[in-house]
């Protein structure tokens, strides 16, 4: 034989026959269970990952790396500020806006909205608000129109579609002989979007910025300037610094502040996920313990007959290591494929059940997103992989040593 006979021994034993078909039922378990617990892992922490990534991009497809304000919540001076920012070689773009609350009014509809004045052409720039356009363009919002661009969920509340016209009422009204009135106008819906995530789809709307400036008599002051940078990672430092070669007392702040208890909270979910699961490898380990310790008492004869003909305890220890790491190895290897195979085509299998079953598993007014994405990073899988084949090896240990101990003159007493 080209391979030493102890991993020859040991893979014998892995194997069924009818003589210890019960011992082998028990190791395809104790394989079965590795990899199960390594491809539920996988795949929980693909779908962390991905929730992650999901939530990133949407957050930052509405929302700017950075922006600057003044501490009067009115920027007069825009134009310098915006002019300032684009001299910055790690800023990309900056555009003008304007935050506003706002009741939205059609028929016996109505709803509060976040009402965010823009510049369509500038805003592209700073954002991706026009790639998840569903109807209408963003381009629709020109000075003088008075359209509105609102989210899918936003306008089923409202029960609107494009053409049809809302009414936009302000808190602050207007004094009049007759008492203070509200102030409103009408606005026409030229444009719907949908980003994927409920915070946004269902309470944001956009209008031209000359329209916001109207309607919240700004004059030409804006509530202040949207940053794009060129690495995301540092916006942070880029906009402090904009901030210091304009001058002055602002505001600033950036995507990482805004939302950095969502990514801690996703990352502190992650670690407990993990701790967890790991547990649940451990678990299935621990059966590897069980399988061995049957097979060496089924052995005992085996062992002894080993030993007299010449076999160092050394080998028996190897061939229980063998047997142990073969059953390891197989269930690791199986569940890493199941746990690849199931998160490169999660999303496929869940919108199949979705499809079948005729029930949303997250529902977009309780979670922050409605699909359920997984990201498969090989770094995961490594790291899942060597410590199930770590625990497995780490089970197989006592069995062995305790085969090696065996006495042949008291293991063949009986036979």
């Amino acid at each position: 034989m080209s391979q030493p006979f102890e991993t020859w021994v040991g893979s014998r034993y892995v194997r069924s026959r009818s003589s210890n078909s019960f011992v082998s039922l028990i190791s395809a378990i104790s394989m079965l269970g590795i990899a199960i617990a390594v491809a539920v892992l996988i795949v929980v922490l693909s779908v962390v990952n991905g929730f992650e990534r999901e939530l990133k991009d949407r957050l930052l497809t509405m929302t700017a790396h950075a922006n600057v304000e003044t501490m009067e919540g009115e920027l007069a001076d825009w134009q310098g500020m915006a002019a300032v920012a684009r001299d910055n070689p790690r800023v990309r773009a900056a555009a003008p806006y304007i935050d506003g609350q706002a009741l939205l009014v059609f028929g016996e509809q109505l709803s509060g909205a976040a009402l965010r004045g823009i510049d369509p052409g500038a805003e592209e720039q700073v954002s991706g608000v026009g790639r998840v356009m569903t109807e209408g363009e963003l381009g629709s919002l020109q000075p003088g129109t008075f359209n509105v661009v609102l989210g899918v969920e936003l306008a089923a509340t409202l029960k609107v579609g494009v053409g049809d016209k809302v009414t936009v009422t302000l808190a602050k009204g207007i004094v009049t002989p007759a008492g203070v009135v509200p102030r409103t106008k009408r606005f026409t819906v030229s444009g719907l979007y949908r980003v994927g995530m409920y915070e946004f789809d269902r309470r944001l709307a956009f209008v031209n910025l000359g329209d916001a400036q109207r309607l919240y008599r700004l004059g030409d002051s804006v509530t202040g300037v949207r940053l794009a940078v060129t690495d995301l990672f540092a916006a942070p430092e880029i906009v402090r610094e904009v901030a210091l070669t304009q001058g002055g007392t602002v505001l600033v702040s950036d995507w990482t502040r805004r939302h950095v208890n969502f990514f801690r909270s996703i990352q502190i979910t992650k670690s407990i996920l993990f701790v967890i699961l790991l547990l649940v490898i451990g678990v299935a380990a621990f059966n590897i313990v069980s399988t061995l310790v049957m097979v060496v008492k089924d052995k005992q004869s085996d062992i002894a007959i080993l030993r007299t003909i010449g076999a160092h305890p050394r080998s028996i220890l190897r061939i229980f290591v063998t047997q142990g790491s073969v059953i390891g190895v197989a269930g690791t290897l199986a569940g890493v494929a199941a746990g690849i195979l199931l998160s490169l085509n999660l999303e496929s299998i869940v919108s199949f059940f979705e499809s079948v079953l005729g029930i949303k598993f997250l529902a977009a007014d309780v979670y922050f997103i409605s699909d359920l994405p997984a990201e498969l990073r090989m770094p995961d899988v490594v790291r899942i992989a060597g410590i199930a084949l770590l625990l497995a090896l780490v089970s197989t240990i006592y069995p062995a040593w305790v085969a090696a101990r065996t006495a042949p003159a008291e293991a063949l007493r009986y036979d």
